[in-house]
């Protein structure tokens, strides 16, 4: 039976891994996350799962912990941040080359230099090239139901990626919420047994796990990864569907909020999604048509689902809690702006770089760009394309 449990966002994680089971978790503490293996190793020594817990001398070494443990058949999990993920930078594409099925609650944190323990996108968005699928989460329910889905979705035989499940670095990991917890069979239930189909300790059927792999097949490797992306925008709905009959709750790639009849939107990832809500709210009662995409995933890109939802608006601000150094706008803004390239009938977009190492966004900021978008509609033109929200 189901109930309603004050957690924060790591310790949400920390029992959507308990209910899991993982057979093997291989980890080392880093801030925002270690309360995520710290409580999730407290499960392990109270007997409450029977995971192999694996503490290691640092993140490099989970992950190539977490491969080989994968390999040999394992339900494998790790949880990072920011330096750790590149710490583990090598092994995370070995990961996704491998096809190894590995989820990995990641904590969005700023990567350094200088060094900071607070929130930006700048850690996963550096590794979204890495064949890894990414989920971002804007609340601690969010948290707790896409790491269960997330195994699913990494072991589906049409898949067999790695998936990254990211949650805002202390906004949310330790902001503690109501999150509605399932019953422990009921979990159990919809994850399944999972049988690893080439096994590296299969001796009566020997399998090679990364050997060198030089120009006779390397290329056809890397389009395999490729095709498995693309076979994840056709698999993934078919577990959207089986969690709502297992939980009634319904997913998708996407969410959108008020944005049917909406002239003007806004498109955020994570948190700031429930920020622009409000503000959302605030302006729909002034009777300002002005609504919210909110991407859930980032890979697979679902290009056709945000191309949709944003053809009938005038105008879009894309937000970015990363800079990607390429004076074009970040990551988030440049994937959705080449996906509204070729429509006939598309808005005008304009990028919103914000809150990068930690730094707050308001209700005031989300106004003031929905004030921006209204210029923008009645000039008819972006003067700025890239604008830094809430710098000095």
């Amino acid at each position: 039976m189901s109930k309603v449990i004050a957690l924060m966002g790591d310790q949400a994680a920390a029992e959507a891994m308990r209910q899991i089971e993982p057979d093997v978790v291989a980890a080392y503490p880093i801030t925002p996350q270690t309360e995520i293996v710290m409580t999730f190793a407290q499960f392990v020594a109270d007997g409450l799962v029977q995971t192999e817990m694996i503490p290691v001398e640092s993140e490099h070494s989970a992950m190539s912990a977490c491969v080989g443990a994968a390999a040999a058949g394992a339900r494998t999990m790790t949880a990072t941040s920011a330096n750790g993920l590149a710490l583990m930078w090598e092994i995370v594409y070995i990961a996704a080359s491998t096809r190894l099925p590995i989820v990995m609650p990641v904590v969005n944190r700023a990567l350094s230099a200088p060094i900071n323990i607070h929130c930006d996108h700048s850690d996963s968005m550096g590794a979204r090239d890495s064949g890894w699928l990414q989920i971002y989460c804007e609340n601690n329910q969010e948290v707790y139901e896409n790491i269960i889905m997330a195994v699913r979705i990494a072991e589906h035989k049409d898949i067999l990626l790695p998936v990254m499940v990211c949650q805002d670095g202390f906004i949310t990991s330790h902001a503690v919420e109501g999150v509605k917890v399932y019953d422990d069979k009921q979990v159990k239930d919809f994850i399944g047994e999972y049988t690893i189909r080439h096994s590296l300790l299969d001796v009566d059927n020997p399998v090679t796990y990364g050997p060198l792999d030089l120009q006779d097949y390397y290329f056809e490797h890397k389009r395999q990864q490729s095709e498995a992306i693309k076979n994840s925008l056709k698999a993934i709905p078919e577990i959207f569907a089986e969690f709502k009959r297992h939980f009634g709750v319904e997913y998708d790639f996407i969410e959108t909020y008020k944005l049917s009849d909406a002239e003007v939107a806004m498109v955020a990832l994570s948190s700031t999604a429930g920020t622009i809500k409000a503000v959302v709210d605030e302006l729909r009662a002034q009777g300002k048509k002005v609504g919210l995409l909110k991407p859930r995933f980032f890979r697979p890109f679902p290009k056709e689902k945000i191309v949709q939802a944003l053809s009938g608006l005038k105008a879009v601000a894309i937000l970015d809690r990363s800079e990607s150094f390429s004076n074009q706008g970040g990551p988030l803004f440049t994937e959705i702006r080449s996906a509204l390239l070729d429509e006939s009938k598309k808005p005008l977009t304009v990028n919103y770089i914000y809150g990068l190492g930690g730094r707050d966004i308001n209700t005031e900021q989300i106004r003031s760009v929905f004030t921006d978008l209204e210029k923008i509609v009645k000039e008819k033109e972006v003067k700025d394309l890239v604008n830094y929200l809430g710098v000095r």
